[in-house]
């Protein structure tokens, strides 16, 4: 009998989802309900559902990640004790297990411990220009804001150093661009020993790679197959891939040619990552929210009849993970692998 108004449904979801995020049902890195899930199970418009997500991101508990969807954001219990290096972990629980694990991106205000970077000689409180801190930079500006981010100008800003001072250190950007994919592939490095079996060994290998195209979104497309640059840290990963199937029997020729299939179907996939990334900067809206633009179209297509399959699979609705796609992927080219390897359907997922 009051005058207040009902409160609107999207409200109610939205209400719903944070008290599970409060509760710890959802914890930090966990996917939350797609827009096609919260569409199916408070049955309401793919609208209304979009409305949640964007409210929940912005008030700050969510937050959007290429290829795995909206996560929920890591927020400490006590704000005051949060460091800079606080960042949101990037991988849902329930992703495909793997050596990669919650790997978080950094964020420009964070400046991680780089195990594979150069050496800073200027370490202990100084502030000498090195070949380290130009490199570390240019890394943290194509994490935060992609390749396309970082110049030489950008760098010596970030620095504080004019910008010619660089050219004592690297010879122009494609220098500087070999360096920094050279120190964040060293961020990984393979165990001093692989594990038994080729499969195995090719899998810790594979896994390793997709976790840094994940860290770093800008390293898949910077890679180049035809004309590859001199990597040494990606040497390692060359020379893993054939002394396992070396092993096997296969010639060089033939393991090679296994090893850039290989490499190429992971960078392949992770150079969806970068794409969304600007994508999502452009136009403002994540892919869920890009995909909501597109489903009365979409559906008006399919309504038509001439592709029931597609109906099919609209209708069930389907979740694209970039992570569950990765290990499908994998799983089938070591297959066809095994076949080669005369080992028959040793299928391992």
């Amino acid at each position: 009998m009051g005058g207040g108004s009902a409160v609107p449904r999207y409200s109610q979801i939205v209400g719903e989802l944070r008290r599970r995020i409060e509760a710890g049902e959802l914890a930090p890195g966990d996917r939350v309900p797609s827009t096609r899930e919260i569409t199916r199970q408070w049955g309401v418009a793919m609208a209304t559902a979009t409305k949640v997500l964007t409210e929940l991101r912005r008030e700050g508990v969510v937050h959007a990640v290429p290829g795995v969807g909206t996560v929920v954001t890591a927020v400490p219990t006590n704000p005051a004790a949060a460091t800079p290096a606080s960042t949101p972990a990037h991988y849902p629980a329930h992703a495909p297990a793997s050596p990669v694990g919650r790997a978080a991106r950094p964020t420009r205000s964070a400046a991680p411990t780089r195990p594979g970077a150069p050496s800073d000689a200027t370490a202990g409180g100084q502030t000498g220009l090195t070949l380290a801190r130009i490199v570390r930079a240019a890394v943290l500006v194509a994490d935060a804001e992609g390749l396309a981010a970082v110049s030489m100008r950008r760098v010596a800003a970030e620095l504080g150093v004019a910008t010619m001072s660089l050219y004592r250190h690297v010879t122009d950007k494609d220098d500087l661009l070999v360096r920094m994919m050279d120190a964040a592939i060293a961020e990984r490095p393979l165990p001093t020993e692989p594990p038994p079996g080729w499969r195995e060994a090719l899998e810790v290998a594979a896994r390793q790679l997709w976790g840094l195209f994940r860290i770093h979104p800008w390293l898949a497309p910077a890679l180049s197959l035809t004309r590859p640059q001199l990597i040494t840290s990606a040497l390692a990963y060359s020379e893993w891939v054939l002394e396992a199937l070396h092993a096997r029997g296969l010639d060089d020729q033939t393991a090679f040619t296994a090893h850039l299939t290989l490499l190429n179907y992971i960078r392949g996939l992770a150079q969806n990552l970068e794409t969304e990334r600007e994508a999502e900067a452009q136009s403002g809206l994540d892919s869920e929210e890009w995909m909501g633009t597109q489903e009365s179209a979409f559906q008006s297509t399919l309504d038509g009849g001439r592709y029931p399959g597609l109906a099919r699979l609209a209708k069930s609705g389907y979740d694209l993970d970039l992570d569950g796609l990765f290990e499908f992927g994998l799983q089938r080219l070591l297959d066809g692998l095994a076949v080669l390897l005369g080992e028959g359907d040793t299928s391992g997922g």
